[in-house]
């Protein structure tokens, strides 16, 4: 199992994949935050001073740590960031669908239910979880 998860060209996929959806998934918040703050607010978890705040950075957050991810860039700090932001999705989704609300998840700029984006965003963890526990630093911009 050690060798699977070690496998620099598997390590690499994974990278390009993950970091392509996060960029993905940043485009359409950067361009129309007001769009992306209405998403949270139907989440109902995030106090409303922090709506506008957090639909301006989390995007940006989004696009560097895709961009870290490809580019083998302050690797480590991308792959904690990319694992535990997706943990995050996961626990705010689940607390939707639990609470049992109709909402679009606002995840990639078009109509997706919660639902939906919880099984999608699942399977995105097992991706991250690969990255993080790769020992391979093929390909990467820095050591270590």
């Amino acid at each position: 199992m050690r060798r699977l998860i070690d496998n620099d060209l598997l390590t690499a996929a994974t990278r390009l994949a993950v970091g392509g959806i996060f960029i993905y998934s940043a485009f359409h918040k950067i361009i129309d935050p007001g769009n992306f703050g209405r998403f949270i607010w139907n989440y109902h978890i995030a106090p409303g001073a922090l709506i506008n705040l957090a639909a301006l950075i989390l995007p940006w957050v989004e696009l560097l740590v895709g961009l870290g991810l490809i580019l083998g860039i302050l690797y480590r700090g991308a792959a904690l960031l990319v694992n535990g932001m997706t943990v995050v999705f996961i626990i705010a989704l689940a607390s939707a669908v639990v609470r049992g609300l109709n909402i679009d998840c606002g995840c990639f700029g078009d109509a997706e239910s919660a639902r939906e984006a919880l099984v999608r965003d699942i399977g995105l963890l097992a991706l991250t979880l690969q990255i993080w526990f790769s020992r391979s630093r093929r390909w990467l911009c820095t050591r270590r």
